[in-house]
C-alpha cells in the first residue's frame, strides 16, 4: 500500500472507533424541554438526573421525583410522587401528556447539548448552559 492509502485507512478506522464510543448521559444537568412556553407562563418542563438515577421532574404545573435507569442508549423513567400546583386546565392536560410520554421512553441520544428521549413520543431537551 502507498503511504496515502495507509493514511486514509487509518483515518477511517479512527473515525469509526470514535463513533463507536458510547456517549455518556448528561447527569447533574438541567434538561429543559425544547418547546415554547405556554400562554401566560414562562415555565418549561425540566428534568435533572443524578448519577444514582434520582430524578427531579418539574413540569408546567406538577413537580416531583422519579427514578431513571440508563444502560447504553436504553433508558427507563419511573415517575414517582408528583405534587400538583394550581394552574390552567390546558397546562394540567399538558402535564398528563408529558408524564405519559416520559413513562413510555425507551431510548435516548445526545448531540451537543440536545438530548432526545425516544419512545412512542419523542421528546427533545436542551441541557441548560448556566
Amino acid at each position: 500500500m502507498r503511504n496515502v492509502d495507509c493514511f486514509f485507512v487509518l483515518a477511517v478506522l479512527l473515525a469509526l472507533g470514535g463513533a463507536a464510543q458510547a456517549q455518556e448521559f448528561p447527569y447533574d444537568r438541567d434538561l429543559v424541554l425544547d418547546a415554547r412556553a405556554m400562554r401566560g407562563s414562562k415555565r418549561l418542563p425540566v428534568i435533572a438526573v443524578s448519577p444514582d438515577g434520582q430524578a427531579q421532574i418539574d413540569l408546567w404545573c406538577k413537580r416531583g421525583t422519579g427514578q431513571v435507569a440508563v444502560a447504553g442508549d436504553a433508558i427507563t423513567i419511573t415517575i414517582g410522587t408528583m405534587r400538583d400546583e394550581p394552574c390552567t386546565a390546558e397546562r394540567q392536560q399538558a402535564d398528563e401528556e408529558m408524564l405519559a410520554a416520559l413513562a413510555g421512553v425507551t431510548g435516548w441520544s445526545a448531540r451537543g447539548d440536545v438530548v432526545t428521549l425516544t419512545g412512542a413520543t419523542s421528546l427533545r431537551f436542551r441541557a441548560a448552559t448556566n
